[in-house]
């Protein structure tokens, strides 16, 4: 008799121990799921910081191509009428000393 409840009591701790395995097998595949969710949020979100960053870089070197284009037609502009305005007080010399 006392087999007998030994093995009972041996076969309901083996069952006890395969149940909370199964437990602690679903738990974990629970955590390395959610971990990958994590992870792949993490990633998206990532991603999408990479891609703000470049939009803002991208629309940077836009602007300042625009204002470096500025700049130099500014300077043309200028380089124009400083030679326009030498070419004018060559005239009036010229007129001047042809005049006396």
């Amino acid at each position: 008799m006392r087999k007998i409840i030994l093995a009972a009591a041996a076969g309901a701790a083996a069952l006890a121990l395969a149940a909370c395995s199964q437990n602690t097998e679903e738990a974990a595949s629970d955590a390395a799921d959610s971990a990958m969710a994590d992870a792949e949020a993490n990633m998206d979100a990532a991603g999408d910081a990479m891609q703000d960053a470049g939009n803002t870089v991208e629309g940077a070197a836009i602007n300042a191509g625009d204002e470096i284009e500025n700049a130099a037609a500014d300077a043309e502009a200028a380089a124009d009428k400083a030679a326009a305005e030498v070419d004018q007080a060559a005239a009036d010399a010229k007129a001047t000393g042809e005049a006396n």
